[in-house]
């Protein structure tokens, strides 16, 4: 397959580390050095879901097709008020979009999870056109008391329109379960008949180990698909790396010896989006023209799971 069309989303209100400090026993200095975060998009008033028909529409008209000519929608969501359904079908009422359709839940890798997903089902003959779309709102999964979790995420959404061709030129996903590194849970409604002890836990993040598994996930990852497909490093025109944290980024460029330039970043004003961090990153480099023709985009991320995922492109 390949993109004809990307489309992205922010809330309205910007959160910078000068605000957090003001109830928080921390500083711009202090989130910056280990994140390189300075502010973040949060939800206030919105809807999440009307990121998403923002973040699809744009992607749509970028790729001149309507909802009549999509065969399958595909949406990454971790969290959101909306249990069920799910979230593709709460955004496609809203546009009117009818074709089949479905929630993933992969976290931060959620976008190449969904890519691997579409290249699947067009491979098999099934599909011509698909819409994925991330709509992430991982601000609401942290404890605002927790310096050192609240102060990473932001909120958004991202899209991109797939069709015919042969621009996708690999995929890797990877599991490795470990599930007490990152984590949430919630309780569920009550009934008279549950016994076991249950409670709502924000998130948990154990930060030593997620940035060690990321560092190597995508490393080693990335290097693997490459080789895979015939194509060395050097002809890869951009890395386009989930925005988790600078260092985590600034890590791999040095363990890929690559240079920098072809990092681009968004962290520092969006902060960690979860799986909607590609497809934003991905949007905002296209409509400033970043892309040319020919150019190979290698896609990686990582996150609770441990889940990773890479996938290498041709624009």
């Amino acid at each position: 397959m390949r993109i004809i069309g990307t489309g992205s989303a922010l809330p309205k209100k910007i959160v910078t580390n000068q605000m957090l400090s003001e109830f928080l026993d921390t500083s711009d200095e202090w989130i910056t050095t280990r994140t390189g975060i300075k502010s973040r998009h949060v939800i206030s008033d919105e809807k999440i879901e009307d990121l998403g028909v923002e973040a699809v529409t744009k992607a749509l008209e970028m790729s001149g097709l309507g909802v009549k000519d999509i065969d399958l929608f595909i949406v990454s969501n971790v969290v959101s008020e909306q249990v069920t359904p799910g979230m593709s079908c709460v955004v496609a009422e809203k546009i009117g979009l009818s074709c089949p359709m479905f929630d993933i839940n992969c976290a931060c890798p959620g976008f190449v999870y969904a890519l691997d997903m579409a290249e699947a089902y067009y491979k098999a003959g099934k599909v011509r056109n698909v819409l994925i779309a991330c709509i992430e709102e991982p601000s609401r999964m942290p404890s605002w008391n927790d310096r050192s979790t609240c102060v990473l995420f932001g909120d958004g959404a991202g899209a991109v329109v797939l069709t015919e061709g042969d621009n996708i030129k690999g995929t890797k996903l990877n599991a490795q379960p470990d599930t007490d590194k990152l984590y949430m849970t919630r309780t569920l409604e009550p009934t008279p008949f549950v016994t076991k002890a249950e409670t709502s836990i924000p998130l948990q993040m154990k930060g030593r180990e997620v940035f060690r598994f990321a560092v190597e996930a995508c490393t080693h990852g990335v290097k693997s698909l490459l080789d895979e497909v015939g194509i060395k490093k050097e002809d890869v025109s951009w890395f386009m790396v989930h925005q988790a944290n600078k260092r985590i980024i600034d890590s791999i460029i040095d363990f890929m010896q690559v240079p920098a330039e072809r990092f681009p970043i968004n962290i520092q004003e969006r902060g960690n989006s979860s799986s909607a961090s590609c497809p934003i990153l991905l949007d905002e480099c296209n409509r400033k023209g970043m892309f040319k023709k020919g150019d190979i985009i290698v896609l990686s991320a990582f996150g609770a799971g441990l889940l990773s995922g890479a996938a290498v492109l041709e624009w």
